[in-house]
Order: C-alpha cells, then structure tokens, then sequence
C-alpha cells in the first residue's frame, strides 16, 4: 500500500521543508494504525536529520493540538490567566524537578498553573513520577483537573490522557530512541498543554532551540513567555546545558511579552549574587529521592545551592506570569512563600485534591 509518509521522507531527506498541508497528512498517517513503524521512524529520522523550521513545527503542534481532549475550563479561570512550567527534557544533567518545584510554588503564590507533562522519557524522573511520589494526584479526569485549577490553581495535565493519538506515535519514538536518534516529539510536548495556557516558561537543552520555539510560543496563542537553555561552567566531558534558569552559568533567554516580538537576551547568575555551585549541587536521584528534595525545599528545610535554584526558576516563572516586575522580586517573593509555611501548606492542600 503507498504510503504519504515514505514520499515525504525522500523529500526531506532531499532537503525540502514541509508545507502545513504536508504536515497535516503525515500527522494523519502517524497516528493511524494502519502504518507500520518501521516508516514513521524513517519519516521523523528524515525530519530530524533536516532538521526542523518554526514553520514545521507550529505546523505539527497545531495538527496535534487539534487532535488533543480539552479540559473544560470555566471562565473565571481563563480570565486571570494560565501558566505552564515546563522543561523539554534532554539535557542529561540529572538535576532534581525544579519546574515541578517553581509550578508549585507559583501555585502558594496565587498564579493558577496548568502543569502539562508525563513520565521520565529521557530522566530519571519526569513530572509525573515526582509528582505522585509527592502524594498529588496525577491521573485526574479533564473535569476534575479543571476543578482542582479553579479551586487550588493547580492541575497536572498527564499528556497520554489528553493525547490519545499519541499512542500510534510511540512505538516509533522508540525505535528512533533505540537508534540514537532524536525526533521532533523531543521538544514537541510542552507545546501541546491541552489547557492552552497564557503565560509558559520553557526550559530546552540546546540555546539555538530557544528563538524558534519561543516563536511557536507566541503564534500559538501565549501571550506571556521565556524559553530557556542554562548554561553549565563545568563542561569537562559533561552536558554543557540543562533545560532550566542556570545558576551555574549564564541562561539563553528568548523571550516575549503580550505585544512585543521574540527577544533574545543573557541572564547570569551574578545578577542574583549567587555563589559560584557544581552541578553536583542540584543533582536528583529516583522519584522518591526528587520527592524528598522538593518536600525539604517548599517546606524550607534547605538552604543552599537547590533552594536558590528553585527560587531563581519560580522567579522567572512568576515574572513569566505577569505576577511581579521582575525575576529578582519572584525570587524575593517565592522567599517569603517558604518561610512563611504557605508553599508547605499548598504542598499539603494538592496532596488532597480530589482523585
């Protein structure tokens, strides 16, 4: 049986882009059951090796977002606004969840947050992992999940729940993966919060990631948004990057803001007075060893190198918001959430939201 997938992997294995027609039917014949594996791998290989245009992948995220449940949100909560806090993955630091840690303490902050995200892919633990071995509920139905946003502004939004197409889309992921070989679905997912937020900020493992995914960003509809790569001092055969706001080195930020066009600018960390950390600083371990360490933090039974990274990211993801002026007053701002005992008592009010 022919198939539009091997045709439009010849092209751009000849170096042609796709056109969003284009991407509409190899969307369609990735998620049919009726094409085997063996060619959506070859297609995403082909993609990958060309490599991907802004124009290619907003293409893809609306075809996907198209195809996406959508969570019924009221109007009261689309009007003050959603955030997402939301790293790509990929950057093989083995850091602990600090976007999972800046969400909930965005949330004790006031700043209803829709966290979109799924099980470790390429970490040891993803968001929903640490978020379950926190005790808060990840496998909400879309009605519940917009309750839980209205009444405690938080949700988390468990992407194979909302992206049942996904499931045709897998096995090929896989087989690329098994061939070392990144896809377009590496740094898709943030893209496609079935919540439509507002506000995102986005952490990417590669700087020249960042313009043209805050590009898509924006013509997707958020009005408010940074993406980010952080750079790491210590490079000596280790990653060079993490998909966060770095307290190790400068940060890659592409960002925008209501009306404005995408900016990129350098953020470093001596505008924050930190001291000079080792990446050994923030390394994680296993779910419940991430679970601890983001327990310790919002219950502020840590200081040092992991608190002020937690801080320096809700700080820009707070500024993402719109919340406060700048990143220096989030961080002052989530400061006084821990020690007041009001980003413990949020840990504490999502442990009970209702399953």
């Amino acid at each position: 049986m022919h198939c539009v997938l091997e045709d439009l992997a010849r092209q751009l294995r000849d170096q042609k882009n796709l056109t969003e027609e284009q991407v509409g039917l190899a969307v369609a014949e990735l998620v049919s059951e009726s094409v085997d594996t063996e060619t959506k791998a070859a297609f995403l290989s082909a993609l990958a090796q060309k490599g991907e245009t802004p124009d290619e992948i907003l293409a893809f995220a609306r075809a996907l977002r198209a195809m996406a449940i959508v969570p019924p949100l009221d109007v009261e909560t689309r009007a003050r606004g959603v955030l997402d806090v939301v790293g790509t993955g990929g950057d093989h630091a083995g850091t602990f969840n600090m976007s999972t840690g800046a969400a909930i303490l965005c949330a004790a902050g006031g700043v209803t947050v829709a966290k979109h995200g799924n099980r470790a892919v390429t970490s040891q633990t993803g968001s929903a992992d640490v978020l379950e071995a926190l005790g808060i509920p990840v496998d909400l139905s879309p009605g519940e999940a917009a309750v839980a946003l209205r009444t405690s502004r938080f949700a988390f939004f468990f992407a194979p729940r909302y992206h049942p197409a996904f499931k045709q889309i897998g096995p090929a992921r896989r087989l690329c993966a098994d061939r070392g070989q990144r896809t377009l679905f590496n740094y898709l997912g943030p893209l496609l919060n079935p919540a439509r937020p507002t506000a995102q900020l986005m952490g990417v493992p590669k700087p020249e990631l960042c313009e043209p995914l805050a590009i898509v960003l924006r013509a997707l509809g958020v009005r408010r948004g940074m993406v980010v790569c952080g750079q790491i001092a210590e490079t000596a055969g280790g990653p060079a990057s993490i998909d966060e706001v770095s307290t190790l080195g400068p940060t890659v930020v592409a960002e925008f803001y209501e009306e404005t066009d995408v900016h990129v600018t350098e953020l470093a960390p001596h505008f924050f007075q930190l001291e000079q950390g080792r990446l050994a600083d923030l390394r994680g371990g296993n779910r419940e060893e991430n679970a601890a360490i983001l327990r310790r933090l919002l219950q502020g039974e840590e200081k040092g190198p992991k608190r002020d990274a937690l801080l320096l990211n809700a700080g820009a993801a707070f500024f993402a918001a719109g919340h406060v002026r700048s990143i220096g007053e989030g961080w002052e701002y989530g400061s006084k959430l821990i020690d007041s005992g009001a980003a413990a008592a949020k840990l504490e009010e999502l442990r009970n939201l209702k399953r």
